[in-house]
Parts: C-alpha cells; structure tokens; sequence
C-alpha cells in the first residue's frame, strides 16, 4: 500500500493539531535539525552544538543508546537558498565500524501565504562503515520535495544512489515525513511527526519500518534551547519486527553478536546552543 494511505490517519492528526496556526512550518527538518529548525536563526550564517542523551534518526537509535554529541552549520540566503553540514557521533555496534555520521546538504525553500514548498539534497557519509562480508558502505545519498500549510509539512526523500545505509541495490528507496508544531507560548513548542519508509530492491523489503515521535522544546537565554522527544519505530515487512532484535557483523569478546531493540520506545533528552 502506499505509504501516504498508511500514515493517512497520523496525516489528520497532525493537520487538525495545526490548524490554528498561522506561521509557516519549515520543511527542512531531517536527522541534522536537533530540537528545532536551524533556520529559524536570524543571520545568515548560523551554527549550534548539541548534547543529546542519544541519537535517534527516524525512530531509529543511531548511538545504540548512548549519549550523542551533535555539531552543524547552516548558510541561509534571503532569496531562500540554504546550504550546510552537520555532524553526529554515533555507535559502532549499530553503524558497522562507524563512530560518526556527516551530512552535507543544499536546498531551497519559499513560503507564499500559509503554504510553502521546498527542495533539498543531502549527502550522508560514515568515515569507514563497512558491512562485514559485503563490504558494502553505508554512504548514501537523498533528494527530498517538501510542502507545508500554516503549521503542518509533508515531504518525500528518495535514494538516488545504487545503495541506502549498507543496503545493496536499494537506489529508489523512499521515505515519507509528515509532521506539524504547536506553540503554545513564547519559546514553548509541541511537535509531532509521522514518518514511513520503504527500502527498495529485491528482498529489501524487511528492512521497511514506520516512526512516531512527540516532543517539547523551550528557549532559554543566551541562545539555549531544551528538548524532550519520545520516539517509537516498528519495523519488518510481515511483521518481522527486525529493527526490535536488531543485530550487526560486529561480535562482542566472545564471539556473539551485539543485539538490541533499535526501534523501541524513546525518551530523548537534548541541550542545544545556537550561535
């Protein structure tokens, strides 16, 4: 089926959460915009630093439960071009002898009224991740079309290259982003998000997988701002639930693999400072 029918009723909750609010969303949010939309910084130039009590990338637990330390920068033009890089660490017992994970991106975005459309690619690279037996690396790159109403964003990312994050033959995989925000007040913001991915290629298809995620965040003086996710992901074509007993080539001491629940439910924990 596809992916926006799945997610149609998370789609009428998101919209109904946005409906009373006029500010345009940004559609530029992905793995590197932490607790809120880098853009949303005043200069031109901006940059921030985060400290996360893990990394969970669509619903997935990139850092294996660990602690993250985040780091980007962001060019942001006023006719609406925008270009950047940001930077996580993440776990090897998840990322197969990968410790960090680096985007570099580009995009444009405008908004007319209450609605907006956006355009962006985005190179993801793991400095030596390899997938033991394979040898297949887990560098890929995405392309992503985004619209949004008021406060609420849809927006689609395809795989353009012939592997997606150690999955060979993979390119045209896909996945679809809705979400919307809520400000409740000065600096206090609700959002939630709704994702759906499907990974392309023959027997691909078990690495499918659907997130949830809620959050608040609140500014602080001095450019400070805190953040409270909860995530969920399930993942599996046939119900397989692979992302809950999810396992990598990386053996421990003796000899058995790691295993863990990458997509179980979340509580994340992050202080970002903007500059």
């Amino acid at each position: 089926m596809f992916p926006a029918l799945r997610l149609a009723p998370c789609a009428a909750l998101l919209l109904a959460a946005a409906t009373p609010l006029a500010s345009a969303a940004s559609v530029n949010a992905g793995p590197y915009a932490a607790a809120i939309e880098a853009a949303s910084a005043p200069a031109p130039l901006s940059a921030r630093v985060t400290v996360a009590t893990q990394y969970v990338s669509r619903g997935i637990r990139q850092s294996w439960g660990r602690p993250a330390l985040q780091a980007g920068a962001d060019y942001a033009h006023p006719d609406g071009w925008r270009a950047g890089a940001w930077a996580s660490t993440v776990d090897h017992r998840f990322i197969d002898n990968g410790s960090i994970e680096m985007d570099v991106y580009a995009g444009y975005s405008r908004t007319v009224g209450d609605f907006g459309y956006s355009t962006k690619v985005t190179w993801y690279h793991y400095p030596g991740a390899r997938v033991p037996g394979s040898n297949v690396g887990f560098d890929y790159g995405e392309l992503a079309a985004g619209l949004s109403w008021r406060s609420a964003y849809a927006k689609y990312n395809y795989t353009f290259t012939r592997d997606f994050f150690g999955v060979p033959d993979a390119r045209g995989t896909g996945y679809l982003d809705l979400g919307a925000k809520h400000e409740f007040g000065p600096g206090l913001v609700l959002r939630l998000h709704a994702g759906d991915g499907r990974v392309a290629g023959s027997g691909n298809g078990v690495w499918n997988w659907r997130d949830l995620a809620a959050g608040l965040s609140t500014r602080l003086e001095g450019g400070w701002v805190v953040a409270l996710n909860v995530t969920r992901a399930i993942g599996g074509a046939g119900g397989t639930g692979i992302y809950d007993r999810y396992r990598t080539g990386n053996v421990r001491a003796d000899g058995r693999p790691w295993a863990a629940s990458d997509g179980r439910r979340t509580l994340v924990l992050s202080l970002t400072r903007h500059f």
